[in-house]
């Protein structure tokens, strides 16, 4: 038995907090980017959603134990807490431009004796933030319960996956399923390979929206019917779409979420696998 969580409206005229957010998150992110145990597919500089806000991955400290950061969304401040009970805080109420945020928690780090290379360029913006703690709450509610949905369809698929995360640079959540085809791709001069590979996510600014890429992606895809609302997508990025307006409006959210899911799974996953 699935126990889908119910879904509701992001909250009303809530992009300059979204942007704050979006901008706060990349500066969070650029430490596990120097800290964190190296992922190839760059998962470790990712946010995990979880009850008590977005964290990061855990990150060594250097006379032993770990630390990590979580952007609590219903207290409103990036704390960081280390394993033997180090808690400090910076507030995202108190509209710090992204410049003055990611250094004072790069501040925060060295605390703690960690100091690294960081890609402050990430931050690095001057203009006062706008945060409003109820849209922040708001939303936090809203993506608490969407990965909890799209984790029910994730967790049921075969093959190797990745986990659900927050892209600090796109602050989109999504998760990868990757296929048995490999493609060849050019990095630094050098040819790599890699899978194929299939994304699933939730894009939260402007006119809300879901979204799955295949990649490579195969235009024969766009002759598969998908449900409801949902449509193929070839316009700018290549894949499917399902507006988060559109989704609220039919009688079932979750079951047309996951049947979305489904779908564009069943449709894609050969073109993504050998033979």
């Amino acid at each position: 038995m699935t126990h889908l969580l119910p879904l509701t409206p992001l909250p009303d005229e809530w992009e300059a907090t979204r942007a704050t957010l979006h901008l706060y998150a990349n500066a969070v992110g650029v430490i596990p980017r120097a800290h964190a145990v190296p992922n190839d597919r760059w998962w470790h500089i990712s946010l995990k959603v979880r009850p008590t806000g977005l964290t990061t991955d855990t990150m060594p400290l250097p006379g032993g134990g770990t630390f990590q950061l979580r952007m609590d969304l219903r207290n409103h401040e990036v704390v960081l807490e280390t394993s033997s009970g180090v808690r400090h805080a910076l507030s995202m109420a108190a509209g710090l431009t992204g410049a003055e945020f990611g250094d004072q928690l790069v501040e925060l780090v060295a605390k703690l004796g960690v100091e690294g290379d960081y890609a402050r360029e990430k931050y690095a913006n001057d203009e006062a933030r706008v945060y409003d703690p109820a849209a922040a709450a708001a939303f936090f509610s809203v993506l608490v319960n969407i990965d909890h949905n799209l984790e029910l369809h994730r967790s049921a698929l075969e093959g190797p996956v990745g986990p659900l995360q927050i892209w600090p640079h796109g602050f989109d959540l999504a998760f990868e399923w990757f296929g048995t085809r490999t493609e060849k791709y050019e990095e630094h001069g050098e040819t790599k390979e890699t899978p194929a590979q299939l994304n699933l996510g939730f894009y939260p600014e402007g006119r809300a929206y879901f979204y799955s890429n295949p990649w490579p992606f195969d235009l024969s895809l766009t002759e598969q019917a998908l449900p409801g609302p949902a449509a193929w997508h070839t316009e700018g990025w290549e894949g499917s779409i399902l507006y988060y307006d559109e989704l609220l409006a039919a009688e079932s959210p979750g079951e047309l979420l996951l049947d979305y899911a489904r779908a564009v799974f069943a449709a894609a996953a050969p073109t993504l696998s050998a033979g």
